[in-house]
């Protein structure tokens, strides 16, 4: 189903981050409707921090998880990678890669690693509006979809997120990013702003900033994103790798063998299929 399709329905869907093509191709066969390359979880799997990647870099990675998973995916483009007339080449390469949507956020560039423990650094809203506006002008594709986000609830407070969001929508922003702290907040994003609205879900007590996915749905989110998908993968092959070290059974092996998990991993990728067609061709 198209990406413009899935937002048209009154549901809120999660969006897994993903990072290379071996995760979306799990996350896809887990059933989501969506994926989210998440600059998080791109930076931690390469060792850096969303700050520290450029263009090239998430659009490569981009590319590579299009070509396994056909999966509408939604690109965390973090500050857009420049100024106004900078997005027009985002925009470009974003839409050639085959996102559905791209997310710009109202922070300062170079983007600062501070947004990690909750300090952001935003632009005026004139200068995002600006950088909104040129995004639209360079979509040659009509279905993608252009969210804009602001951290400013926890930053300058909600008044000031509600009129950068109608700033940003006003200015052709597709959807917007806005991340509630309570189910008070969420009502009143939903109350004073025109829908669609994305932000990020996490498991535990505060997920959904109190409220369910379906109660989410019906105010007008459509997408909920998980952006700690890096943080498992680290805790499992930090214990897979000391295993090794020490000489000892590895943990995440627990109720598997390296025979059957070899097994699950070649029927992930295909395996059977790419031996068919040697057998077929090269090695009759």
């Amino acid at each position: 189903m198209r990406f413009r399709e899935l937002l048209s329905a009154n549901t809120a869907y999660l969006a897994p981050a993903v990072f290379n093509p071996l995760s979306a191709k799990l996350a896809d066969q887990a059933g989501f409707k969506m994926l989210y390359l998440g600059g998080g979880a791109l930076g931690y799997v390469k060792c850096c921090l969303e700050a520290n990647l450029n263009l090239t870099e998430v659009v490569q990675a981009g590319i590579e998880i299009r070509g396994v998973s056909a999966l509408p995916l939604i690109l965390d483009a973090a500050c857009g990678f420049g100024d106004p007339m900078h997005m027009h080449h985002t925009i470009g390469l974003a839409e050639a890669a085959g996102f559905c949507a791209i997310e710009i956020e109202d922070q300062l560039i170079p983007k600062r690693a501070h947004h990690h423990i909750g300090i952001e650094h935003m632009i005026p809203c004139e200068l995002m509006v600006a950088k909104v506006r040129e995004a639209v002008r360079a979509r040659r594709n009509p279905e993608f979809v252009i969210i804009a986000r602001t951290n400013a609830v926890r930053q300058t407070g909600m008044d000031d997120a509600v009129a950068r969001g109608l700033a940003y929508r006003e200015a052709g922003a597709d959807m917007l990013y806005i991340t509630p702290r309570n189910p008070d907040e969420a009502r009143q994003i939903a109350k004073k702003l025109p829908p669609p609205f994305m932000f990020s879900f996490e498991g535990g007590e505060n997920a959904g900033a109190g409220l369910t996915q379906k109660e989410l749905g019906e105010l007008g989110y459509r997408v909920l994103t998980v952006a700690t998908t890096a943080l498992p993968f680290h805790r499992a092959m930090k214990q897979t790798y000391e295993a090794i070290a020490r000489g000892v059974p590895n943990p995440i092996m627990a109720g598997t063998t390296r025979k059957a998990e070899q097994a699950a991993l070649h029927q992930t990728l295909g395996f059977d299929a790419l031996i068919a067609i040697e057998k077929a061709t090269v090695e009759k």
